[in-house]
């Protein structure tokens, strides 16, 4: 069993990632926005935006395979304010995903420096909106300044092999980053999903 974070900015598709691929219905804390955030959360980018993560999100994907994977994910709050219960998400994860809007790439820089502080592995998934712009995955990495070991993809968030091939991406960087500790080698294929 491995836990694995899902974070990024507000709006950037963490619960939709972790619905799209879970195998057990999702436990979302999703609340409507109101007029007391009005002032904390910005819609720009994403005016249409109803609900927000207030807690976490919960799904678990079981991937098969002669050694086989139980994940256990868990979709963060995406705004700054919320970064303190980050670190509880993050005790005893593999590593992360950090979910980034191109569009609105600056949201993604809390995220990053978070896990890089903290020292847990973590790749970049640029969820691809539809309408939006494609950016390459090197022009991403230099906007970011991540170093090259960091992996970089494109994602489309609603889709369930998409995610669990960032999944599988994710698990492998975490055990080639985790030299030295007793880790589960990632076995399963995306095939397997």
């Amino acid at each position: 069993m491995l836990k694995v974070v899902i974070a990024g900015g507000f709006g950037v598709g963490k619960t939709t990632a972790v619905g799209a691929v879970s195998e057990i219905t999702p436990l979302s804390t999703e609340e409507y926005l109101t007029e007391a955030s009005a002032d904390m959360d910005s819609l720009e980018g994403v005016e249409a935006k109803q609900t927000t993560t207030v807690a976490f999100d919960f799904g678990r994907l079981s991937l098969p395979g002669p050694k086989p994977l139980e994940l256990f994910l868990f979709g963060t709050p995406g705004q700054d304010r919320f970064v303190d219960l980050w670190y509880d998400l993050a005790r005893g994860a593999v590593g992360a995903i950090v979910l980034v809007d191109t569009r609105r790439l600056e949201s993604s820089f809390t995220p990053v420096s978070f896990f890089e502080d903290i020292g847990l592995p973590f790749v970049v998934a640029m969820n691809e909106f539809d309408g939006a712009h494609r950016h390459r995955p090197e022009d991403v990495r230099a906007a970011l300044e991540l170093p090259s070991s960091v992996p970089v993809v494109p994602c489309d968030a609603r889709d369930a092999m998409n995610v669990a091939g960032i999944l599988l991406t994710l698990v492998d960087h975490a055990v080639r980053n985790t030299a030295g500790t007793a880790q589960p080698t990632p076995t399963a294929t995306l095939q397997d999903a």
